[in-house]
């Protein structure tokens, strides 16, 4: 079972986002069958069944085991991954693009390269399964609190000096072309409402 798997077909996408195949998925982290899940979930097994196959025919679940119980065959199932994210190319036509309004102070341009990082990073890891080879990344995550606006303004300014130098220290024009999201946002359960200014 993976840890992450990506979602890029939009079939799969919709399969995934139905409110009882979500509740299976969630349910399959341990190997279980359509009839351990009825109970669970409150559905007849037939029913049950049904979402299973449409679940398997788009690879979010896998038969591990079968259990012979008299005349019948139980199919043991377990979801394929423990998390799954839907990569924007499962809706590539309205898609958010950073390129349409680059603005480094606007909360929607981050989130149109949080989209494109979605998207390049799960190309890479389904590319990369494929292979059999992992994807090279790095990345840091961790929090600052400011005292006031005006010292965000100066952290954004030191932060943003620093990496243009490090940019500039390592930039070659050959090599793999690597890409540098950096973000700063207020974290959602800070003390502070969203709209505050710090």
């Amino acid at each position: 079972m993976e840890e992450v798997a990506v979602i890029e077909d939009p079939a799969a996408a919709e399969i995934l986002l139905d409110p009882i195949r979500s509740r299976l998925l969630a349910e399959l982290a341990r190997p279980g069958s359509a009839t351990m899940l009825a109970g669970k979930v409150g559905l007849p097994r037939q029913k049950v069944n049904y979402h299973l196959r449409a679940l398997e025919q788009h690879g979010l679940v896998e038969l591990v085991e079968e259990r012979r119980k008299g005349n019948v065959t139980e199919r043991m199932m377990q979801a394929t991954a423990a998390s799954y994210v839907i990569s924007p190319n499962a809706m590539a036509a309205v898609a958010p693009d950073p390129d349409r309004a680059p603005d480094r102070l606007s909360a929607r341009w981050l989130l149109a390269l949080a989209a494109r990082l979605v998207r390049e990073v799960g190309s890479l890891i389904t590319g990369g399964a494929r292979a059999q080879q992992r994807v090279a990344t790095f990345a840091l995550d961790g929090e600052i609190r400011f005292a006031s606006p005006a010292d965000r303004a100066a952290f954004a300014e030191d932060l943003t000096a620093a990496v243009s130098d490090l940019v500039a220290r390592y930039h070659s024009e050959t090599g793999r072309k690597h890409r540098l999201v950096v973000a700063v946002h207020p974290a959602l359960d800070s003390a502070a409402s969203p709209t505050e200014g710090h």
